[in-house]
C-alpha cells in the first residue's frame, strides 16, 4: 500500500534511511564522517520538519505492516529552471525488496499525485540506481557534487518527463 507519510512513520523512515544510505555509499567501509552524517541527518525529528514542511512530500510503501520503501519530492527544488520539473530527493528501497516493484510503483504515484516532471540525482558509482532509472525512461542532463568531509563526491542528475 501507497500512503502519504504520518509524524508517526517518522522513526521507521529514518531507520529505513540509514540502513539504504550506509548500504550504498559506504561501500568502502564505516567512518567517523560516515557515520555523523547518516545519524546526523536522518533523524525522526529531521522527518517530522519535512512532513510538516509544505514544500515536501513524502509517501511511503507498507507491506504487512512494515515500511519497505519511501518516496521524497521537494516541489520547490530546481534543476537550472523550472522546465525539469521538481526534485524527487529520494527513492529509498530497502534491498531485501529490490526487484518487486516497489521503487517503480512510488515514482509512479508521485507523478500521479503531484506532476509527472521531476528530477534526481544520484551517486555516479550507484550503478544499480542508475540502470533503473534509465530503464524507467529517465534521461542523464548533468552533474552536482555532494560533499562529505571535504570530499567531493559526483553525482549524475536525472530527469524524467510523463507528459
Amino acid at each position: 500500500m501507497i500512503r502519504k507519510a504520518r509524524k508517526e512513520d517518522s522513526i521507521n523512515i529514518a531507520a529505513l534511511s540509514i540502513q539504504v544510505w550506509l548500504h550504498t555509499y559506504a561501500t568502502d567501509g564505516i567512518r567517523r564522517g560516515i557515520s555523523e552524517f547518516a545519524i546526523g541527518t536522518y533523524t525522526e525529528q529531521y522527518f517530522k520538519e519535512l512532513i510538516n514542511n509544505p514544500d515536501y512530500r513524502i509517501l511511503v510503501f507498507i507491506e504487512e505492516k512494515h515500511l519497505v520503501g519511501y518516496v521524497m519530492a521537494n516541489l520547490k527544488s530546481l534543476w537550472q529552471d523550472q522546465s525539469n520539473g521538481y526534485e524527487i530527493d529520494k527513492l529509498y528501497v530497502q534491498e531485501h525488496f529490490h526487484g518487486k516493484g516497489i521503487g517503480r510503483r512510488l515514482i509512479s504515484e508521485m507523478a500521479a499525485r503531484y506532476g509527472g516532471r521531476f528530477w534526481l540525482s544520484t551517486w555516479a558509482h550507484n550503478w544499480n540506481a542508475i540502470n533503473f532509472y534509465k530503464h524507467m525512461g529517465f534521461i542523464d542532463i548533468g552533474h552536482k557534487d555532494f560533499e562529505l568531509e571535504g570530499e567531493l563526491h559526483e553525482n549524475r542528475v536525472l530527469a524524467f518527463n510523463s507528459a
